[in-house]
Parts: C-alpha cells; sequence; structure tokens
C-alpha cells in the first residue's frame, strides 16, 4: 500500500513539474521599456545600423519565445530578406511600410499605421 502511494505522488509531482509554464512571467510598463538598454546585438535589425533593437525578454539568438522593440528611422529601407523563425509584429508608433516578395517591390508595400499587426513567417522573404 505504502509503495503504491510514494509512486502515486511521485508521478504528481512530475506530472505538475512537467505542466510548468515554459515562460516565465514578465510585465513591463511603457516607462521600464523607455528606460531599458538598448542592445548591441543587429539580431532581428535587418543588419542596418540605424536600426536599433531592445531585447525585452528571451534570447533572438536562441530558439525559443523572445520579444524585441526596433526603431526604424523613417525613410529607412529594409531589402528583401527572410528569418528562420516566425514573427507577429505590431506597430506601436509611426508608420511602417512592409510587403512580402523576392525583391523590393514599392507598390506591393502596405501601409500599417498604430496598432496594426503583421506577420513575417520563417523563411519568407519579405521588405519593408
Amino acid at each position: 500500500m505504502w509503495k503504491q502511494l510514494r509512486l502515486a505522488v511521485l508521478f504528481c509531482a512530475v506530472a505538475s513539474a512537467a505542466a510548468a509554464p515554459t515562460l516565465p512571467e514578465m510585465r513591463m510598463t511603457p516607462t521600464e521599456i523607455r528606460r531599458s538598454a538598448f542592445n548591441g546585438s543587429q539580431i532581428g535589425s535587418s543588419g542596418l545600423a540605424e536600426v536599433r533593437t531592445k531585447v525585452l525578454f528571451g534570447d533572438p539568438a536562441k530558439a525559443g519565445f523572445y520579444s524585441i522593440l526596433l526603431y526604424v528611422p523613417i525613410h529607412t529601407m529594409i531589402q528583401t530578406h527572410s528569418r528562420r523563425d516566425d514573427r507577429m509584429t505590431t506597430v506601436v508608433s509611426g508608420e511602417r511600410q512592409f510587403g512580402y516578395g523576392n525583391r523590393f517591390d514599392e507598390k506591393a508595400l502596405k501601409s500599417l499605421p498604430p496598432g496594426s499587426v503583421y506577420s513575417e513567417p520563417g523563411g519568407v522573404n519579405h521588405f519593408a
């Protein structure tokens, strides 16, 4: 009887550990985001020096969930490229011109005002 009870307790401990969230809790106010430092990494910035990156959570260089904030100066042209991972993006301020395709095509750009969202599927060419 005791042996069965110990196995049941062990199973419950393993099951609850397996059910634990893999994403830690994280909350940031706009003030906290503004105060956070820019990351020297160019990951997520299309490799353009003028695009600044803040890593808010995780590590973009590794597999798994991460969150970054990009500051893209006005009139910055980002040529066609793709990413290894899927992304969902929200335009926080300004206006984003974004398109999909194998080469930059101004006619394919869609204007996205603040509050807009768009996806960057992994392996799919896009430009801005």
